[in-house]
């Protein structure tokens, strides 16, 4: 592929405002024409080619979630595999976890289109290697690529000239996540537990009620919608929040179990249809896998090294790259059952799990149904309501939320001045501000963002989102109301920075 106009993977992100980075493209429906969409599958598959990861002949996994516009940039994503000379396999819409196993399984890479938890006015385009996510290394290598976009392709509106279609829906890999855990866990296992399963919008709201219903719970749908909903399961938005205490009420639940849009963050209700914190979910979740080596971002809940159920923990940079980084230093390091799982809930899985003859297979990157499933069973296996799991962790409490439409300059550029500013008088100011909130600074963390920690062992960080214009807010406290309250007072601050 020759003969067109040459552009660069770095210069085409300045140009059309369209990211890329370790959880790979992300923008406006509106930017992420089919040419951008084309360039970026190109710069991916030309970068696999220099590494000697994909040879002519062999084929690309594309999947997709439910947005309006998942199609068509699937279309997209597959003309560019197509037209560099791959076989494309047209997986559909499937969560994006069961995409990448079945890449793992097949040595394939993968294309997933999906925005996850952002509006349905933005999509993205989530590519994996056949051994798993890109990471900080890849990226940037992607980044540098040169592609070729061939005359006449493209529209002047940067649309296709002529239609593309994609070869028939294979559901091999749905199937074969479906498969992963009805192989694995016991037959029956979680019988006798009502489950109440929040569909909305989520890609696999399918997969998890027929997984939940193999193992043997009574599984109840709620909430089906047409319409994309966009559930972040660090921000939950109060209409869910209340629907979950209303449906624990009516149905009388074990548990309610549901996912973010492209099902691989999980969000899980006690009993009373209290939500579970994420960072909370995957400790629950790696002490019922036996996990001796734990990694988390530093913005999950500190419980993780209070309660003593892990030989060894490790602290990351948030973002699945980071975690995946430091659990292949855990096995480096000698661990055998190495997990990770960030404040959004999703679920990593670095090891082989072995039980009775039976192997889970590794699946180093962000899950939702095995968290749903190992906090149940725990719930079983301890005698306890979800609710009493939870009770019996240390009593620390996070909560976290988020401005959206806030600029990621702007809010990088005021986290940057709080240690780094020219201006003395700028710098006191934003660390006065904190202390009339929440009294004297400990520690101030710069590993990712500004995470402070007070004398009172209270926590504030602030971050900028990697993937969409959001800046973030997690507290840390001694009680559910106090973190909430911390938030709410953190939000406010952060509003004034506009």
């Amino acid at each position: 592929m020759t003969d067109g106009r040459v552009v660069h993977i770095d210069a085409l992100m300045a140009e059309s405002g369209v990211k890329f980075g370790t959880s790979g493209a992300r923008g406006l429906v509106s930017d992420m024409t089919d040419e951008v969409c084309y360039a970026y599958t190109l710069g991916f598959i030309q970068y696999l080619e220099a590494a000697g990861e994909l040879k002519t002949g062999k084929g690309v996994a594309v999947g997709g979630d439910l947005r309006f516009s998942t199609d068509r940039i699937m279309k997209a994503v597959g003309g560019a595999v197509r037209d560099r000379g791959y076989v494309v396999e047209n997986c559909g819409t499937l969560p994006t976890p069961a995409l990448a196993y079945y890449g793992m399984v097949n040595e394939m890479p993968t294309a997933m289109v999906t925005g996850s938890h952002i509006p349905d006015d933005r999509n993205g385009i989530k590519y994996t290697k056949k051994d798993g996510e890109i990471l900080k290394p890849d990226e940037a290598a992607i980044k540098r690529q040169p592609v070729t976009l061939p005359h006449g392709l493209f529209d002047g509106q940067g649309m296709f000239a002529a239609p593309v279609e994609l070869p028939a829906v294979k559901s091999e890999a749905g199937d074969q996540y479906i498969k992963r855990y009805l192989d694995y866990f016991s037959e029956g296992c979680l019988e006798g537990k009502r489950i109440g399963a929040y569909q909305h919008s989520a890609v696999g709201r399918e997969h998890m009620i027929q997984v939940l219903t193999g193992l043997g719970a009574h599984v109840t749908p709620l909430g089906f919608s047409e319409a994309f909903i966009p559930v972040d399961t660090e921000a939950v938005r109060p209409e869910d929040t209340a629907a979950f205490k209303s449906w624990a009420e009516e149905y009388g639940f074990d548990a309610i179990v549901s996912t973010d849009g492209d099902s691989d963050r999980p969000l899980i209700g006690d009993e009373n249809g209290t939500l579970i914190r994420g960072d909370v979910v995957g400790i629950l979740c790696a002490a019922q896998l036996g996990a001796d080596a734990v990694v988390a971002p530093v913005s999950c809940n500190s419980a993780l090294e209070k309660c003593g159920l892990f030989e060894r923990t490790y602290r990351t940079k948030i973002g699945s790259p980071y975690v995946i980084e430091g659990m292949q230093q855990a096995l480096g390091g000698g661990a055998k059952r190495v997990v990770g799982y960030e404040a959004n809930g999703g679920f990593l899985l670095a090891s082989d799990i072995r039980m009775h003859g039976r192997v889970l297979k590794a699946l180093p990157t962000r899950d939702a149904l095995l968290p749903h499933i190992a906090v149940v069973l725990r719930s079983i296996s301890k005698n306890m309501k979800l609710s009493e799991l939870v009770a019996e962790l240390p009593q620390r409490f996070t909560f976290s939320n988020r401005l959206t439409d806030f600029p990621t300059e702007k809010s990088r550029e005021k986290l940057a001045a709080f240690n780094t500013s020219d201006s003395e008088t700028d710098r006191q100011a934003l660390h006065d501000i904190f202390f009339k909130a929440f009294g004297a600074v400990s520690s101030v963390d710069s590993t990712d963002g500004i995470r402070i920690t007070f004398e009172s062992r209270e926590v504030v960080h602030l971050r900028s989102s990697g993937n969409a214009p959001e800046f973030r807010c997690y507290c840390e406290a001694a009680t559910e109301y106090r973190a909430r309250e911390m938030t709410d007072i953190c939000l406010g601050i952060m509003e004034s920075w506009r």
